[in-house]
């Protein structure tokens, strides 16, 4: 028996077992496959009967003398293993052949972002002459919205957005000034002929861009990128934005002014997220005992576990700006939550929400018939979550 392991670099091994001339193997060979967790690839198929090697030279009873053996968990990736018969070269072996399939996954770069580097070293130090201690939470956090606002502004680039069209090439752009010209100077033959120009070679570029989107739509859904997928249609289809007119008021009238129907919002939100005063879990304020102190490591975990790619508060910062920073942000954040603990002061801007109405089916009159999607501040969910 000889055991050959190979293609460990594929992250896959097949254990071959040639020569096994013991017609106990079944016996033995369960238990090995048992123990180890394999299975055996020339019983996974149905095949022909020359595509079964059998020696009866030396035994009177037929039995294989060649197996592939691999792990359970890559027993999917099995396609078919049958045997080649060749010439005969005075062995009893035969050519065994098993294919496979495998999903490599793709390994991205590892070089550092310098953005986020720049970032980072320029809040470690601005917290350095931070000071934290026994000061009152608005105060604290309004120090620390500032710096990292003004870190943020200094070391991440704002995208700038494009008023073209996304496919137009450089010729159609240049196409696009001299009819500009050409208005300005009032030759209206001129400009009918480059206007003309100008949309069949728009017409040109918008086909060709919207093939090449649909083409990496396609590859990034054949290789799995679903993200990526998902953001690339988004971005082709465009968004789709409801016209939102006038609402009705408690009466049922229409309200039309913007001061009104900003009043009548208000109105139905505090309506939604009414406390009840009857609650005999409220308190009116009163403290009637106070629990231990804030750990470091609930605010870490607590941080670690709020979701990316989320939209921002009233404040303007994204999550990511505190958890690329790691035990710098617990720290600072931890501070925070620590002093609101024992004032029972929160700062203004956690306390502010921004509503945003979305449509749903039903009249788009009535206030009920929108989805109110709620954005708070990403550092309040920390003490939320804390809590």
């Amino acid at each position: 028996m000889r055991v050959l392991k190979d293609m460990s670099s594929l992250a896959f091994s097949f254990t071959f077992f040639l020569g096994i001339r013991h017609m106990g193997f079944f016996n033995c060979g369960k238990i090995f496959c048992q123990e180890n967790a394999l299975v055996i690839a020339n019983t996974l198929f149905q095949q022909h009967k020359r595509r079964l090697h059998m020696d009866i030279t030396r035994w009177s009873i037929p039995n294989h003398t060649d197996y592939i053996l691999c792990s359970q968990i890559w027993r999917s990736s099995i396609q078919s293993a049958k045997t080649r018969l060749g010439a005969d070269c005075g062995s009893d072996h035969e050519l065994l052949i098993a294919t496979f399939r495998l999903k490599l996954k793709k390994v991205g770069k590892t070089t550092r972002n310098q953005i986020s580097y720049d970032y980072t070293v320029e809040m470690r130090n601005r917290i350095k002459g931070l000071d934290a201690t026994d000061r009152v939470p608005e105060e604290l956090w309004t120090q620390v919205r500032d710096t990292v606002q003004e870190a943020g502004i200094k070391t991440i680039p704002k995208k700038k957005k494009c008023k073209k069209a996304k496919w137009l090439s450089e010729e159609a752009l240049q196409t696009a000034m001299k009819r500009r010209e050409v208005k300005g100077k009032g030759e209206k033959e001129r400009y009918t002929h480059l206007n003309a120009e100008f949309q069949r070679i728009a017409r040109r570029d918008k086909k060709a861009f919207l093939s090449n989107q649909c083409k990496e739509i396609e590859e990034n859904n054949r290789k799995g990128k679903t993200r990526d997928l998902f953001k690339k249609i988004r971005d082709t289809k465009g968004t789709f934005h409801a016209k939102m007119g006038s609402i009705k008021d408690r009466n049922g009238i229409d309200v039309t002014e913007a001061g009104d129907s900003k009043k009548r919002w208000q109105e139905y939100t505090e309506e939604l997220y009414k406390k009840d005063l009857h609650d005999p879990d409220n308190h009116n304020g009163v403290i009637t005992h106070l629990e231990p102190d804030i750990l470091e490591c609930e605010v870490k975990w607590a941080l670690e576990s709020i979701t990316t790619n989320k939209a921002s508060g009233g404040d303007g910062i994204p999550v990511e700006l505190f958890q690329i920073l790691k035990d710098d942000a617990v720290k600072v954040l931890h501070s925070i939550c620590q002093q609101i603990w024992k004032t029972q002061q929160w700062p203004q801007d956690w306390k502010r929400s921004v509503f945003n109405p979305i449509p749903k089916k039903g009249n788009a009159k009535e206030c009920s018939n929108y989805c109110s999607i709620v954005l708070i501040s990403h550092a309040s969910k920390v003490m939320l979550k804390t809590l």
